[in-house]
Parts: structure tokens; C-alpha cells; sequence
């Protein structure tokens, strides 16, 4: 069994429980276990909340822009992918690299780290990612510029799951 699907959003707040609904709704239709779609449901709001705050030019007294969201749902693994048209991840190489789950430093930028307390506002999105996640792969998008973040997971299926690969 192999589904998936794109959406192009704006870049308000109101576009990130939207994506995050979508995402469930597949998942509890396809009957991928409620634990591992809620862990991927929280990850993919961190990248959406990540790409309306940082993913493209703002204007007065507003947002201006969109990004994308991609997700696969391909036999036993599940594939997220957020790109927005923002300023991309200082440091990264393109196409994405690899960034351990684990959250360890890769090819000489330093890994995203947790926050440095618990009323932290920022830094926490990619950290949560990485803990949600089996991997994280970040980058910046070739020739148009903007960040890219995929991660994937491994799938757990209901018992009933109606679309669970044979």
C-alpha cells in the first residue's frame, strides 16, 4: 500500500492545524496506530509552525508567501516533508543532509539542541523533530532558495488496519 499526498499553504498560523488534521485523518483511515500518528502529527506541526514563522519575506503588517507539505505513506515507513521559500537553514548543503534522530552534530553544523529551559520560545522544533522521528534530513531547496526538513518514521499498524501492507 502506497498513498500520498501535497498541499501548498499560506503562511498563517490558521494553515498548521489544518495540516496536522489532514495527516491524522489519513492515518487513522489507513489504521496506522494512534501512537506513532500522533508522534508524527506533533512533528509536523513543529516543521509547519517553523516554516510560517521563518519560510519567506513578510510584509507590512502581514505574511506573504506559501510552502509546501508532502507526505508518504509507502509500506512501512511514513515520509514528511515541509519547504517553505525563507532564507533556508544557515549552513546546510543542498540537497538535504542527514541529520541523526539522535540529534548528534552533522557534517560540522552543530545539532539542534533541547531548549535551554522549559520557558523557552525558540529552538525547540527541530529538537522535538528529531526525538519524534526515526530520521531527520535538513536542507536548503536548490536554485529557488528556502528550507527543506523530511523525516520519516517506522509504521505501526491496527490490528484492523484496512490498508496494512500484506
Amino acid at each position: 500500500m502506497s498513498i500520498w499526498w501535497s498541499l501548498h499553504l499560506r503562511r498563517e498560523a490558521a494553515s498548521v492545524p489544518l495540516a496536522r488534521r489532514l495527516l491524522i485523518g489519513a492515518m487513522d483511515t489507513a489504521g496506522v496506530d494512534p501512537d506513532v500518528s500522533y508522534d508524527l502529527s506533533v512533528a509536523l506541526s513543529e516543521a509547519c509552525a517553523n516554516a510560517v514563522e521563518h519560510g519567506g519575506a513578510t510584509t507590512h503588517g502581514g505574511t506573504s508567501g506559501a510552502y509546501r507539505v508532502t507526505a508518504y505513506l509507502d509500506g512501512e515507513k511514513c515520509r514528511i516533508e515541509v519547504a517553505d521559500s525563507g532564507p533556508g537553514f544557515p549552513g546546510a548543503q543542498s540537497p538535504a543532509a542527514a541529520v541523526p534522530a539522535a540529534v548528534s552534530a552533522t557534517r560540522g553544523r552543530p545539532a539542534p539542541r533541547p531548549p535551554a529551559s522549559d520557558t523557552d520560545e525558540h529552538g525547540r522544533g527541530l529538537w522535538l523533530i528529531g526525538e519524534l522521528a526515526d530520521h531527520v534530513h535538513l536542507g536548503n531547496r536548490p536554485g529557488r532558495g528556502g528550507a527543506v526538513i523530511s523525516f520519516d518514521k517506522t509504521l505501526k499498524w491496527r490490528e484492523d488496519a484496512p490498508l496494512m501492507t500484506a
